[in-house]
């Protein structure tokens, strides 16, 4: 059978059934969709495809293949997401992550408070790989602290959610971090240090206008951080020594070692840390009277593998200080893996490469291609309400179209984030948009404005490209 070739009606037509499917899906489940009915839902669109492939003579063989060829490029990304799992584990029960939050509560200060919750946001979240989180605990104590100085709560809320997602972009603990350069096809570290190009002067505009907005308004009182310090300190033993893992894996990460060496050197060395530091609560974890190497080798793997908590005297803590290990990831790689089979089919049946030569026809320059790629993940947040589709989807139909115009799959991944990720935040719908309204208490309307680091992002990532400032090509060796 000879290969009928796709028309662009028939390319697209998969797409828009799926965005469909999938805002009716999220209407109905909420949340939860991501615990497995988006997944199934783009299963159903790999069948939609599949039925087009089938009328254009389209193999049910080459169909599997191409799914089985997506799954086998992104095996290190998988491995990957575990170890980030692993790692977030053994950084919580050691006093790590704990550690990173305590010397960050000491940088708040009445008189630079706003800017102070960016920081402090910003170092939670790069430190967990949730923006979710960041909000849902300390974000919700910054409201608190901010109203009683008497500052607006969307501008506290703004604050909040700019330097939550900062750190969340450029976390390799985050889940869209990692999400990113999968579809995109790169490598995780690799995209964290391109991020940097635009996330940087991004933050840093935010810095400055809240600089300003801090000299604005007036405030009076102050900001008690010390009942989640008490708490922290209570529970865990908490030291400057501490810093001595993530500064190590910091380092094999600059000297460009393989993520996985420096992901499972860090997972390693925070529970051989855990241990020195943490004997008191590996006895209270592990319910026994005495160290052993049993007990202590029991709770650091579950806590790599399954969802570890530490109960402090604080509610907003006991929130925060949960770790699902890699357990915890395996959501994040069903949905990829179910991505990869909706967009494996959409490959094979011809129409990814029918949308990107239609897209390249209409993008006359790289600027054009960069700027499609964001009116894509904006339209997706829009209508499908859920960031991790607005960086699947159009990271699987853009993939070939930056091969083609020999851009490296960092231009790609950056830009998914930049204008898939932290504008989700922004939609009242979308289900970013109403978690982080829902647990700050603050319309979306009312912070809209003040988010100014995630709606400055995808112009950063435009100039940038129209400029052509740090954009990356392959260079063919002949």
């Amino acid at each position: 059978m000879k290969n009928k070739s796709i028309s662009l009606t028939s390319a697209i037509t998969p797409i828009i059934i799926l965005v469909i499917l999938l805002s009716y899906n999220i209407m109905v489940f909420g949340d939860n969709s991501l615990n497995g009915s988006n997944q199934f839902i783009l299963l159903i669109g790999g069948f939609i495809a599949a039925i087009f492939g089938f009328k254009n003579k389209v193999s049910y063989k080459i169909m599997i293949n191409k799914i089985a060829e997506n799954i086998q490029s992104v095996t290190g990304a998988i491995l990957i997401l575990l170890f980030v799992g692993a790692l977030a584990g053994t950084w919580l029960i050691s006093g790590i992550i704990p550690a990173m939050i305590y010397y960050g509560l000491k940088i708040l200060n009445p008189t630079l408070f706003l800017p102070a919750c960016i920081i402090l946001c910003a170092i939670i979240s790069l430190a967990t790989g949730s923006s979710w989180t960041t909000s849902a605990t300390v974000g919700i104590a910054l409201i608190g602290i901010g109203k009683a100085l008497g500052l607006p709560a969307g501008m506290i809320a703004g604050s909040v959610i700019s330097g939550a997602y900062f750190g969340d972009k450029l976390s390799p603990l985050s889940d869209t971090t990692n999400l990113a350069p999968a579809m995109a096809g790169g490598d995780l570290f690799s995209h964290i240090r391109y991020m940097t190009l635009t996330t940087v002067p991004s933050i840093i505009i935010t810095l400055i206008v809240f600089f300003i907005l801090g000299f604005i308004q007036k405030s009076a009182g102050n900001s008690d951080t010390e009942p989640l310090m008490f708490a922290i300190k209570e529970k865990f033993n908490i030291n400057l020594l501490l810093f001595i893992v993530p500064t190590t894996v910091i380092v094999l990460i600059i000297k460009k070692s393989p993520p996985l060496i420096a992901l499972l050197t860090g997972t390693l060395l925070g529970g051989v840390f855990a241990i020195i530091f943490q004997e008191n609560l590996i006895l209270e974890i592990s319910n026994s009277n005495k160290l052993t190497f049993e007990n202590s080798y029991k709770t650091i793997i579950n806590s790599m593998t399954i969802s570890t908590q530490v109960n402090t005297s604080n509610d907003l803590l006991n929130e925060l200080f949960i770790s699902g290990g890699m357990s915890g990831m395996l959501n994040t790689i069903w949905l990829i893996i179910c991505a990869l089979v909706f967009g494996g089919i959409m490959d094979a049946i011809g129409a990814l490469d029918k949308i990107s030569q239609s897209l390249l026809n209409w993008a006359k320059s790289t600027f054009q291609l960069f700027a499609s790629t964001v009116a894509s993940c904006l339209t997706i947040n829009l209508t499908a309400s859920d960031q991790y589709l607005s960086i699947v989807i159009p990271g699987k139909m853009f993939n070939k179209a930056y091969k083609k115009r020999n851009l490296k799959s960092e231009n790609l991944s950056r830009t998914l984030e930049d204008s898939g990720t932290v504008t989700s935040v922004l939609i009242p719908w979308n289900t970013c948009g109403a978690y982080q309204s829902g647990v700050l208490g603050v319309n979306v309307l009312d912070y809209f404005i003040y988010a100014i680091f995630n709606w400055v992002s995808p112009f950063m990532t435009l100039l940038f490209a129209y400029f052509n400032i740090k954009i990356k090509y392959i260079i063919n060796s002949k």
